[in-house]
């Protein structure tokens, strides 16, 4: 008699989950280890081909706290993830690690204007999708998406963010958080290798 077939189900599982932690590792190595990875935007400024480019579209000079709700980037945040991320800031910082904000709500010209950039770095429009969304797709734009800093902060967030709901969506952008507010008590769903496989972006 035949030994019972055991299922592969929980194996493929569980090697599927340590594939993505390890690709997660790997993004946040090179994060802190790569001056030429992509980073997240972080000027006083820039310019478009319709014009400057400042504040009132988002941009952020370094070290925007979360609370520095005097910048239209942090104060235009949805208000659950605004909330969440303040709460994570408080814990955080009680633990000797500050949360920045390298880049929060933007307009969709600033949205534009880095699609623009990523398409002239990387060659393409297929190639930049892997970094930077349109502005009809963006989470940034609608005010559902933070970009932090610095590593350590990313690193801590990456351990603990789902405690508040904040989750990397993204293998390649480390820095990228969402809320996802069913994570809370839970954990994050498994992130996207890239925007390129989110179907919100398409």
């Amino acid at each position: 008699m035949n030994a019972p077939t055991r299922t592969r189900g929980p194996l493929l599982s569980t090697a599927i989950g340590l594939v993505v932690i390890v690709a997660a590792t790997v993004g946040l190595v090179l994060y802190e280890r790569s001056p030429a990875a992509p980073q997240p935007p972080t000027a006083a400024s820039t310019t478009s081909s319709d014009g400057v480019i400042d504040a009132a579209d988002g941009v952020l000079p370094e070290g925007v706290g979360v609370t520095e709700t005097a910048y239209p980037g942090v104060a235009n945040l949805e208000t659950a993830l605004l909330h969440a991320l303040q709460d994570a800031a408080e814990a955080a910082g009680a633990r000797g690690v500050t949360l920045t904000v390298t880049s929060g709500w933007r307009s969709p010209e600033y949205q534009q204007q880095l699609l623009a950039d990523a398409v002239a770095t990387y060659g393409s429009e297929e190639e930049a999708a892997r970094w930077v969304a349109t502005p009809a797709t963006s989470p940034h734009v609608t005010g559902n998406a933070v970009d932090i800093g610095p590593y350590d902060a990313v690193d801590w967030l990456s351990r603990f963010g789902a405690e508040y709901g904040l989750c990397q969506i993204y293998v390649n952008e480390p820095w990228h958080f969402e809320l996802r507010p069913e994570a809370v008590g839970s954990s994050c769903p498994r992130p996207y290798l890239d925007p390129t496989e989110d179907p919100r972006l398409q």
